[in-house]
């Protein structure tokens, strides 16, 4: 992130970007694109080696397991190793890009998110037009797990940053902790570290040969025991090396650390890795004591709980007209086809994956009052669907891979009129999709809102056809 960098945008990449290596655990040798994507996309990967090729988005509901790092799993679809390219993409602050996999596994190159900053910073960053929608903690959310000994905190603050300590009972290790105040700071302090492993869960490993893409300098192995001379026998015909030894501070044929808390540091770029899966930015100061990738998850899940509770509480959406709108008239205008006087929808004050927020603002000029209720004009019911509808499209168009597409409403269901929209009011209009988009179908729930009371509301179905 350079100073001009704008935390309160929404990024993507400017160009798409490949690495390649092999998975950790399946020793398969796998190609990784990272793609563009348009503001409201998020994070999701899509398994290129499959019929259909099957998109799986970055979910904490999603995770499956969680014993050997983190495997994210949609109707029988699986990627796993996803926490070093979520740190790598969190921590270069980007929010939409679609990863493409031919194989069912990350790259694990070094161990480290370092490869893949270096890719992004090579693609370069773009600043969408879109705000980044960051949700603010406003009381202690806290996880604790007594048989694992596992306590994190996310605790009000204004910027996003991480506390972590680690304490294995190791002489080697001792107890460590390090500290992340500004994701800024994320490229340099905390994408190098890699990944650890003890001796004796190295060879429990390679006992049940679940680290087929194991290589010695893709991990740090510590040994915290005498080891005989036929383990390093062992070890060295099982990474393919003449030689093993254990250098000085209890290492395993290791370069020497790139920081002296580099364990530390490296549960740190978990935490960033897994917290991804939340699916909305937060603003709070997480402190973790003994964390791990199941806690992570778990921890995850508990925060995008409490956003979702806290924001049904307050859900009708606020509208400020002072505030920048993520999309302008304009720019609603490059995405549909639509032009006055049948473009009904104004500004976009709010685009996530799943919602979006949109402003009519209904005027005596508006050409239906013509002859629509003379002398007493009343929107028609109709074109408040329509709204909706132009909404929804912007939404679904968007959570889609990058191209041009069309959006044809197929179905409503349910819809109700419970107010007159009449001139001077102020249509605050909300879609959010009741399902992921299969197959170019969408499903999504939309309501019009007058203020802090409902107004119209529906049910539509909507199929996606690429241009």
């Amino acid at each position: 992130m350079n100073a001009n960098f704008n935390p309160d945008k929404q990024h993507t990449l400017k160009s798409a970007v490949s690495i390649s290596g092999t998975g950790l655990h399946t020793g398969i040798k796998v190609d990784m694109i990272l793609n563009p994507a348009n503001a409201g996309f998020g994070i999701q990967f899509q398994r290129i080696d499959l019929a259909g090729q099957p998109i799986i988005k970055a979910d904490c509901d999603l995770v499956t397991d969680t014993s050997r790092g983190t495997t994210l799993e949609d109707k029988g679809i699986k990627v796993s190793t996803v926490e070093h390219i979520l740190a790598a993409l969190v921590g270069m602050g980007i929010d939409n890009c679609l990863v493409e996999l031919n194989g069912p596994e990350i790259p694990i190159i070094d161990g480290s998110s370092a490869p893949f900053v270096e890719i992004i910073e090579e693609a370069g960053i773009l600043e969408q037009e879109a705000t980044k929608l960051w949700y603010t903690i406003d009381s202690n959310i806290t996880y604790y797990d007594e048989e694992k000994r596992v306590e994190m905190v996310a605790m009000p603050a204004i910027g996003y940053q991480i506390t972590t300590l680690i304490d294995f009972n190791s002489s080697v290790l001792g107890t460590q902790h390090a500290g992340l105040k500004h994701l800024k700071d994320f490229k340099t302090e905390i994408a190098p570290c890699r990944t650890f492993s003890f001796l004796h869960e190295l060879e429990m490993l390679l006992d049940n040969n679940l680290i087929k893409g194991g290589d010695i300098n893709n991990a740090i192995v510590i040994v915290d025991r005498p080891v005989s001379e036929a383990e390093m026998e062992r070890l060295g015909k099982a990474f393919g090396r003449k030689k093993m030894e254990v250098k000085s501070g209890g290492y395993l044929n290791n370069l020497e650390l790139r920081f002296p808390n580099e364990p530390a540091r490296h549960k740190l770029l978990d935490i960033i890795g897994d917290l991804a899966l939340i699916g909305t930015p937060i603003k709070a100061h997480i402190i973790a004591n003994r964390p791990g990738h199941s806690s992570n998850v778990n921890f995850a899940k508990k925060i995008k709980q409490h956003i979702k509770i806290n924001k049904q509480m307050l859900d009708v959406p606020i509208y400020d007209p002072n505030q920048t709108p993520v999309y302008t008239t304009q720019q609603i205008e490059k995405t549909l086809p639509h032009r006055y006087p049948f473009l009904l929808v104004d500004k976009i004050i709010e685009l996530t994956d799943t919602r979006i927020v949109g402003i009519k603002n209904v005027t005596f000029n508006e050409p239906f009052f013509v002859g629509h209720f003379p002398g007493n004009p009343i929107m028609p019911g109709v074109l408040q669907i329509e709204a909706l509808a132009q909404t929804g499209g912007i939404l679904a168009i968007n959570a889609l891979p990058p191209g041009e597409y069309d959006t044809y409403f197929v179905k409503m269901d349910n819809a109700r009129f419970r107010l007159k929209v009449v001139p001077g009011d102020t249509m605050i209009l909300k879609m959010e999709l009741n399902a992921p988009i299969r197959r170019g179908m969408c499903e999504m729930q939309g309501t019009v809102y007058i203020g802090n009371k409902i107004a119209t509301e529906a049910t539509l179905m909507a199929q996606l056809v690429k241009r």
